[in-house]
């Protein structure tokens, strides 16, 4: 689903710290806190894992999964398309 490096990636693009990504999910902060220091894909709760995704894109980051389209290869992050 996401891994930690997406995370901290993600983070990095919006110019956030995991504070304000606990804030705007609508988790603790602790969570963020252990989320980030997992290795590989993030693992927790369904409905907490969404919420932080749904955030993440939300705010105009988009996920990059294995299998979507970039120009290069494995998992990643980028900017939304302004609408």
């Amino acid at each position: 689903m996401i891994s930690s490096t997406q995370m901290r990636a993600a983070r990095a693009l919006l110019g956030i710290d995991q504070r304000q990504l606990a804030k705007l999910a609508g988790v603790s902060l602790p969570t963020v806190q252990r989320m980030e220091a997992s290795h590989g894909t993030v693992r927790g709760v369904v409905g907490t894992l969404m919420k932080v995704v749904g955030a993440i894109e939300a705010a105009g980051v988009e996920l990059i999964g294995n299998e979507q389209p970039s120009r290069g290869h494995g998992r990643g992050v980028r900017l939304k398309e302004p609408a």
